[in-house]
């Protein structure tokens, strides 16, 4: 028999796609700490920004790096949380707030800490909507740093 993804998994997000695939557990993401959702989150933005700097074009891994970069440091975060902040629902927000207010014992090499804990609580987010399975709303919440990245290019 052929191994293939079938229709409910096109359907599914990524987050359930691993869930199912490994058969992981259901776990209630409300109880997670903000810094776990951030930690996620801190990949999943740098997933979606490193995809969408590689499909402008194939260029030399420094010179990847480098645009990612831009993108991906917590200045620039801090940047997107004030393009969306006036597009976040009241649950969002609830989440963005507990990220930015957690207490971290690490701290970013090039910002500010009211950058740091703004760009964390913008990654707790994207943890959140992203193990809750609304990549939907993920990706409309990207979409302003998806565009500047389109347009650069």
């Amino acid at each position: 028999m052929e191994k293939g993804i079938n229709n409910n998994q096109i359907e599914a997000s990524f987050a359930s796609y691993l869930k199912g695939t490994f058969q992981l557990p259901d776990t209630d993401i409300k109880s997670f700490s903000p810094l776990t959702l951030a930690y996620i989150g801190d990949t999943v933005y740098d997933l979606i920004i490193k995809t969408s700097v590689v499909e402008q074009g194939n260029a030399p891994v420094n010179k990847l790096h480098k645009q990612v970069t831009k993108y991906v440091k917590a200045t620039a975060q801090a940047e997107h949380y004030h393009k969306i902040e006036e597009m976040l629902t009241d649950e969002e927000m609830a989440i963005y707030k507990r990220g930015r207010n957690a207490k971290s014992y690490t701290s970013a090499k090039n910002a500010g800490i009211v950058e740091y804990r703004t760009a964390t609580g913008v990654e707790a987010l994207i943890g959140y909507l992203f193990l809750t399975d609304q990549t939907d709303r993920l990706m409309e919440l990207m979409r302003p740093v998806i565009n500047d990245i389109v347009s650069i290019s």
